[in-house]
């Protein structure tokens, strides 16, 4: 079923999420609870603002078990609230990205709390480490790290009940900035910007989350499951972007919009989309051999074998 998503055009997060919520019940024909009365589940990363608190808003308001992650426990509990004050569900957990500890206690916690999960959206994220005060535990770059390698392992963990919960999506949050991966300084521990590149490690780390698309697609070829990224819109009205002294140029409701087509459209899997339609993504993310290298790379990295 499509999800009018007209009716959050033009109201902020919270008050169309009590709109939806007490005017239009019909919304919640895009997720019924099962028939243990158990609601469906997702897990958004990166949900106590900007595009992230968006679309939990908009899930809470279709029927959905939210679970809202992020670094901050004010600001995580305040989304919490405002979703259940609407008669919505929701919980929150913390899990700071630049620890991969904290990534396999966040999927744990998941694994033992709830019967099943059906929908991942990736969309935790930084923009830049210009000051240099971001530090991995781990030692690798900050941005690869937030932005790719943490979803990568919460999805590796995760992948099971996903599975088991099919149907069920994953939704990666990439972008149209995009940049080749180099496979002999993939923590760009030898590369230094000149002022032109200074968005490399963005967009090698947006980049990777495509070519992870297409290889998870394959692999989860007649599992039920469907992954698909896309680029939501560009410059957003977000935390990120304003913090990088950039003017938005569109709304946090324009990509929450392209978010939640991918949610709940019939879109097929392993696709990166941009402006709501299939696009081309970087030429790397059609290498085989650069998909299945990156993947060999990342689990060596978490500590996983094949």
């Amino acid at each position: 079923m499509n999800f009018p998503r007209c009716v959050f055009s033009v109201l902020p997060g919270a008050l169309a999420l009590i709109l939806a919520l007490s005017v239009t019940p019909a919304l919640a024909e895009i997720s019924d609870d099962d028939a243990n009365g158990h609601a469906p589940v997702a897990l958004v990363t990166g949900s106590t603002r900007g595009l992230g608190e968006e679309v939990a808003y908009r899930l809470a308001a279709v029927g959905y078990h939210v679970i809202v992650h992020g670094r901050s426990v004010e600001r995580g509990e305040a989304v919490v609230a405002a979703i259940e004050e609407a008669g919505g569900r929701a919980e929150f957990r913390r899990a700071d990205f630049l620890a991969l500890d904290q990534v396999r206690e966040l999927a744990d916690g998941v694994l033992a709390d709830f019967e099943r999960l059906d929908l991942l959206v990736n969309n935790a994220g930084i923009g830049s480490d210009e000051d240099g005060g971001l530090v991995s535990v781990e030692g690798h770059e900050p941005v690869f790290q937030v932005n790719y390698l943490a979803h990568f392992l919460l999805t590796e963990k995760l992948l099971p009940l996903l599975i088991d919960s099919a149907p069920a999506r994953i939704v990666n949050v990439s972008s149209a900035a995009q940049a080749p991966i180099d496979f002999d300084d993939v923590m760009l521990e030898r590369w230094e910007s000149d002022g032109r590149e200074i968005g490399r490690p963005y967009a090698q780390s947006k980049l990777a989350q495509v070519l992870h698309t297409y290889d998870m697609a394959e692999r989860l070829a007649g599992s039920g499951v469907i992954i698909n990224a896309l680029h939501p819109a560009t410059f957003m009205d977000t935390y990120m972007v304003r913090r990088a002294g950039i003017e938005p140029r569109t709304s946090v409701d324009e990509g929450a919009d392209r978010v939640m087509q991918l949610i709940t459209d019939d879109v097929g899997s392993g696709h990166y989309f941009r402006d709501g339609e299939p696009a081309r993504a970087h030429a790397q993310a059609y290498d085989e051999q650069a998909r299945k290298r990156l993947r060999q790379i990342s689990l060596e990295l978490i500590g996983h074998e094949e």
